[in-house]
């Protein structure tokens, strides 16, 4: 067992979750690490990157230590390399894993398209959305809103407000 194959365990285990110790990797990141790593494919489908993890796991637990990982790299090396013998086949399996890293796959990325500049350009804001951004182009927040309520209790438009108390002292 080499120590760039526990670096990748690691990598795995930690992947997805900020309160993973880093000692333990679910099925999910065993299935990731398997896809990205290409463990899977040639012979070996998902359903048996998964049934060998419920195999080599505890019986109740939901995830798997280094050393039943490297069991289940054992198990799965028969059926990748199925020309070769256990010792070469599970080689080649540590080959494979090796310095991976998990990928961001599908993570969006901000578009630097012309179209959005254009939109997000504040000093060509015309009427009243012109009023909501300073010269930066920073917004003003709530400043930048005319029609602000007047929180006075009074009815909107009313010519009297302020007046109640003198009435009633008369």
């Amino acid at each position: 067992m080499s120590e760039e194959l526990e670096k990748a365990f690691h990598k795995y285990a930690v992947y997805g979750d900020s309160k993973a110790s880093g000692n333990e990797l679910t099925g999910k990141n065993f299935s990731k690490l398997c896809k990205e790593s290409g463990i899977q494919g040639s012979g070996v489908t998902s359903t048996d990157v998964d049934i060998v993890f419920s195999k080599v796991k505890s019986k109740g637990a939901r995830v798997i230590t280094f050393a039943q990982f490297h069991e289940a790299l054992k198990e799965l090396s028969v059926k990748r390399f199925h020309g070769k013998s256990p010792d070469e086949a599970l080689q080649a399996m540590d080959k494979l894993v090796e310095g991976k890293e998990p990928g961001n796959v599908g993570v969006t990325k901000a578009v630097a398209a012309g179209a959005v500049d254009r939109l997000t350009d504040t000093s060509k804001y015309t009427g009243s959305h012109k009023e909501r951004f300073d010269e930066s182009g920073k917004g003003k927040g709530i400043a930048g809103r005319e029609e602000l309520s007047d929180q006075s209790g009074y009815v909107g438009a009313y010519k009297g407000a302020g007046t109640f108390d003198e009435k009633v002292k008369q």
